[in-house]
């Protein structure tokens, strides 16, 4: 596999731009392009580079059979990008899995942190000219629990911050065994087990047909009373429209979210709740993870011509 032409169909940083062009790329740097200008830009291009905001659908891929060889997503959710049809025609599909780790962490973290304390309503009343010291009396994080739905990456450096704050660490993984969990210092338990014995629920699991809606009004009455649920991962994993009825009811005493089913959002229950945290998807919006995913994304498709494949979730589908 060798890539020559790369299109940029998203905005990115100078640097992945700079690498490229110095190991030789052709590139085209066209952003907010529509559907139908991606049905003609793609196909004359090896690879397309994206972040979040262009979708590249089965119908662009067909389009771009037997030329396109590489999609390249700076960042980690792939949900804007047909994988299985990239498989079907043997198109390699990459992401940037590490690069945007800790930022999408330590924002969780902030999260936690400020719904405990009210951080997002007491700022509010003070720019309103108020002083309401009673009102927002809140809780310390030490000797809670908190629950790690998906311990990978993102998960454990979570747990790694805030067992500094004297947190336990509960969490879900499928993938791991105890063993496993233990040595990144979570106590691993089924989701029947965590639903009880949760204070802060935080997902960090890929939107799939078996997370849609994991935590649902079902989830919601297992647990405990006043538990508090954050999302940082992917709108969906969290069914919000369930998740206000429980902020309304006072099973959930507290939310905090920076990605939506749809964005920007249309619902405004949550958004506009008292009790809601809510931030424009600013996991992977620091300026070092941008610059990291700008740089790693280039530096994957560098080495494809080099003879080696990294960052790739489909290689084995494909046979590379």
């Amino acid at each position: 596999m060798e890539i020559k032409s790369v299109l940029i169909a998203d905005e990115i940083e100078q640097e992945c731009v700079d690498i490229l062009t110095q190991n030789g790329f052709q590139i085209t740097y066209k952003i907010k392009q529509t559907k139908e200008e991606l049905l003609e830009t793609v196909p004359r291009h090896d690879a397309v580079l994206v972040r979040s905001a262009t979708k590249i659908t089965k119908e662009i891929i067909e389009a771009a059979a037997g030329k396109l060889k590489v999609i390249g997503r700076a960042g980690t959710g792939v949900d804007n990008i047909d994988v299985e049809a990239a498989s079907q025609h043997g198109v390699l599909v990459m992401n940037t899995p590490q690069a945007n780790s800790r930022s999408a962490a330590e924002l969780t973290c902030i999260l936690i942190l400020s719904l405990s304390r009210h951080i997002a309503q007491a700022d509010a009343t003070m720019k309103a000219g108020k002083w309401l010291r009673k009102e927002f009396m809140g809780e310390e994080v030490f000797g809670r629990t908190v629950a790690i739905l998906g311990c990978g990456r993102i998960g454990s450096e979570v747990a790694q911050r805030l067992k500094a704050f004297g947190m336990r660490c509960i969490g879900y993984d499928p993938v791991l065994n105890k063993e496993q969990a233990a040595e990144r210092g979570i106590e691993l338990l089924s989701l029947d087990e965590i639903w009880p014995l949760a204070d802060y629920i935080t997902v960090h699991v890929p939107l799939i047909p078996s997370t849609k809606d994991l935590i649902n009004r079902q989830a919601l009455t297992k647990c405990k009373d006043g538990v508090r649920i954050i999302n940082v991962a992917r709108g969906g994993i969290v069914n919000e429209i369930d998740l206000v009825d429980a902020l309304n009811s006072g099973k959930a005493k507290g939310a905090a979210f920076d990605v939506f089913e749809q964005e920007p959002p249309i619902y405004r229950e949550l958004i506009n709740h008292p009790k809601a945290i809510c931030t424009p998807h600013l996991g992977a919006s620091t300026l070092d993870a941008q610059l990291r995913v700008a740089t790693e994304v280039a530096e994957n498709l560098v080495a494809i011509n080099q003879g080696k494949i990294l960052g790739a979730i489909n290689a084995k589908e494909i046979g590379v």
